[in-house]
């Protein structure tokens, strides 16, 4: 603990040297004592406190030094030896005249030296000067001159100085025996917590007197100004809001230790500034290049930044606190900021910097150059998995092409093909933090006026099940499908990944084309996808065996091909998947949808983690497992968020709220499908499970009418797009119990009966009627409602068939029964009129 001296703190070393030195005066004997140190540090304080320590009778000279009379001849003098002897020093000391220079002659300082002795006969003399570093030249030789010959004078001679100047003085003075040098050191916690206290009047909190200690660095002048602006707006010294501290303490520092550091050493405050606009990890290199002093300069003025407290000491640049840059960065104009930001961008690039450090002062600086930087720092960030800066790098390079106009014809291709580079690229980046954006980059891409084989190479980079969840995800895809389709030798592998593309949207433009290549080599990743995509929309048709072959084929992977096989990629497990769960193999369906999941994180691929746990919820809530499903479904669901996806998250939405109804949580559910986000544009499949999912929750709250409606509007979106598999989404056994409940059992048993056959499970144990067996179930359905009297547009629309369809069926009714029209059609089937009806 230290006690105070009078207003000192933590002084009592230099105190006790300067009692010395008093008693050596007392005694006769003389002293030279200069105080060394920073601004604020109380150089000044110890001198004032001189005077009370002196022997009675003591003859007190003091000076305080200015520069603004740096340019006086013994001005300095003059404040020393006026008060005493009415101007004498000044009329008996000859002027030095212009052709000396302002140098004193030296007559002039063995007058002053008379003077001082003459002084000093009868009684001892103090001469105090502060801040003698900005004395008038005349007066500095004079104070070198006398300090050397007061070998038997009882003369005290304090001066204040600057750290930087104590080599100077040390060199003009030499080994003087009685020569005293004093380093006031900074303040300690102790005293910095005294002084705070006794400032507030009270006990502070501990974390503000560790926090003023930090930010005045033990210096008493910045811990004074602090401290006073503290109290000025009224901060409570027992709960202070650090919010509240800090710009408080950044102004504090801006007006006192920056204000000083401007002055005192401008090498140092631009390297401050530097650090402070273009970040404290900069390279010494580039703060050396910036201010073309060299790295040299640039160490030392690091240095005096440690001396003062605004950096920490080591290798790393870092801010003593995190007050300090604040503070720097308000004194910066935004003017300033852009300019330092450009020339930093331009000296990162000429020391070959990495791309990334060298993109981030081109955005904040933005500059109208630097487009293969962008690049190739959107691919670095990408590489590392910031997708967030990889964006940010090419949508910046993609302006830059913007702006750069309309060049020459011959510069024409050369821009198209950056675009759509770009385009790609950034389109790659935003498949993992914002799949809407990715879609309208892939829009972008498929708008190249480079050709049907270059937009294909670039669509096929982009190629995820996941975009495909959106219509407008979809058209580019399956537009530049069918162009590439219509070549005569389209690249294999292209049209296989937009095949698959094109397939999971319900279109079949080359498909053909894509099969018979896909055969040829069955096992690379392009085939495994096309296979996987072909399982799904098979499965989706009611093709049950092409569907379980091509997704066995896709889980089988390199396993079943030759050596050098391409693992199934996330997209072929996304179709295989999808067709087992269709199917009915929900088993190897579950293998499928974990292994989809673990290879997409390994990828770090969102999008297609997200499109597992939907598969997966589905394939929980198929077995009755309503928990487990509800976890896939709210894990889709924050991804869906994270990845900007409107459509997936309907999905996900549906999907909980389907398992929470199970759990018997209906108001939760409705409450859920209540905030869902709107389908808009989502593919008919996600718009039907949507459906599905309102008609299951007024189906449990009992409104039936209204559920009915919602599960035939479900079926129909459904059979617009072709899915005529009743297991993909089971909408016609929910809506037949809810005609139960409304009465209406014919209605049920229709909406069962224009059910097709169920793909999977042991066969039926009721064998056919006789009469029945020379017509199909699906004709036997038809056959009824035709005798019944509806129309062939009636059927279709009872059975979610086309017309064609209908028109199909009952054409091979009529060969089959032997008639000619739908008059015939009750005769020929006799007494099973009488059933059907």
């Amino acid at each position: 603990m230290h006690s105070p001296n009078g207003d000192l703190y933590h002084r009592e070393r230099e105190t006790a040297l300067l009692r010395e030195a008093v008693d050596e005066l007392a005694l006769g004997r003389p002293t030279v004592a200069t105080v060394h140190g920073t601004r604020g540090i109380g150089k000044s304080a110890l001198l004032n406190s001189i005077p009370g320590m002196l022997p009675p009778h003591t003859l007190v000279l003091r000076a305080r030094c200015h520069p603004s009379e740096s340019q006086f001849p013994y001005s300095m003098v003059s404040q020393l030896f006026d008060p005493v002897l009415g101007g004498a020093v000044g009329g008996d000391v000859p002027v030095p005249g212009p052709e000396q220079e302002g140098r004193p002659t030296h007559e002039a300082l063995l007058t002053l030296l008379r003077a001082t002795r003459s002084l000093a006969v009868d009684r001892p003399v103090a001469i105090l000067v502060d801040d003698l570093i900005y004395a008038d030249e005349p007066s500095l030789r004079w104070f070198s001159y006398i300090a050397r010959r007061l070998d038997d004078l009882p003369v005290l001679l304090v001066a204040t100085l600057p750290a930087s100047a104590a080599a100077q003085v040390t060199d003009e003075l030499g080994p003087l025996p009685y020569l005293l040098r004093l380093w006031p050191e900074p303040l300690c916690e102790t005293c910095t917590t005294e002084l705070v206290d006794r400032a507030f009047d009270s006990p502070v909190d501990q974390e503000l007197a560790a926090l003023c200690h930090t930010l005045a660095h033990g210096n008493p002048l910045v811990l004074h100004d602090l401290v006073t602006r503290l109290r000025r707006t009224h901060v409570p010294p027992g709960a202070p809001d650090p919010d509240q501290v800090l710009p408080i303490g950044s102004q504090a520092l801006s007006e006192t230790v920056l204000a000083w550091l401007d002055e005192d050493d401008p090498a140092a405050s631009e390297l401050l500034t530097q650090l402070a606009v273009l970040g404290p990890d900069t390279d010494p290199a580039v703060c050396g290049a910036l201010s073309q002093r060299g790295e040299v300069h640039e160490q030392q003025a690091r240095e005096a930044l440690v001396r003062a407290g605004l950096l920490e000491a080591g290798p790393a640049a870092r801010f003593a606190h995190c007050a300090v840059r604040p503070a720097v960065l308000a004194r910066v104009s935004a003017h300033e900021r852009l300019e330092l930001h450009g020339r930093a961008a331009a000296v990162l690039a000429r020391l070959g910097a990495p791309a990334r450090q060298t993109a981030e002062h081109l955005l904040k600086a933005g500059c109208g150059w630097g487009l293969d930087v962008l690049r190739g720092a959107g691919a670095q960030a990408a590489g590392v998995g910031d997708h967030e800066s990889a964006a940010r790098y090419l949508r910046r390079a993609l302006a830059l092409l913007d702006e750069s106009g309309d060049g020459a014809d011959e510069d024409a291709q050369e821009r198209a093909e950056s675009f759509l580079d770009l385009t790609v690229r950034l389109g790659a980046v935003e498949l993992h933090r914002d799949l809407d954006a990715c879609v309208r980059q892939a829009s972008a891409a498929a708008d190249s006026p480079l050709g049907p084989v270059r937009r294909a190479e670039a669509l096929a980079r982009l190629a995820s099940p996941a975009l495909v969840a959106r219509i407008e995800g979809a058209q580019p895809f399956v537009r530049v499908c069918g162009e590439l389709a219509a070549l005569a030798a389209p690249p294999r592998e292209h049209l296989l990944r937009l095949t698959a593309q094109s397939l999971l949207t319900g279109h079949r433009s080359g498909l053909r084309r894509a099969a018979r290549l896909a055969a040829g080599v069955p096992w690379d990743t392009p085939a495994l996808s096309f296979g996987g995509a072909l399982a799904a929309a098979a499965a989706a048709s009611g093709r049950f065996g092409t569907a379980r072959r091509m997704a066995q084929r896709v889980a089988a992977g390199p396993a079943g091909a030759a050596d050098g096989a391409a693992p199934a990629t996330t997209a072929g497990l996304v179709g295989a998947a999808l067709a087992l769960t269709w199917t009915g193999d929900l088993g190897v369906a579950a293998v499928l949808a974990d292994r989809l999941i673990s290879t997409a994180r390994a990828a770090d691929d969102l999008a297609s983690v997200l499109l597992g746990h939907l598969i997966c919820g589905e394939i929980h809530h198929r077995r009755g497992e309503a928990t487990a499903a509800l976890a896939d479904a709210e894990t889709a669901l924050r991804l869906a968020r994270r990845l900007g996806t409107s459509a997936l998250a309907c999905a996900a939405v549906s999907s909980a709220a389907r398992a929470l109804v199970v759990l018997g949580k209906v108001g939760e559910a409705a409450a859920l499908l209540a905030d869902e986000p709107s389908a808009g544009d989502a593919h008919p499949f996600i718009k039907a499970l949507s459906l599905q999912a309102h008609g299951t929750v007024a189906a449990a709250r009992g409104r039936h009418a209204e559920a009915v409606g919602l599960f035939l509007d479900c079926g129909h979106r459904l059979a617009l797009r072709g899915i005529t598999n009743p297991a993909c989404v089971t909408w016609r056994a929910q809506a037949a119990q809810s005609y139960l409940a409304l009465g209406e059992v014919s209605a049920a048993e229709t909406i069962l009966d224009g059910a097709p056959q169920e793909p999977a499970g042991p066969a039926r144990s009721t064998a056919p009627a006789p009469e029945r067996t020379l017509l199909s179930p699906a004709e036997l359905r038809v056959a009824g409602l035709v005798v019944r009297g509806c129309s062939s547009l009636e059927v279709a629309e009872k059975l979610f068939l086309s017309k064609r369809t209908v028109d199909t069926h009952l054409g091979r009714i009529y060969r089959k029964l032997g008639i000619h029209s739908r008059h015939e059609l009750a005769g020929a089937l006799g007494e099973e009129v009488e059933v059907l009806v």
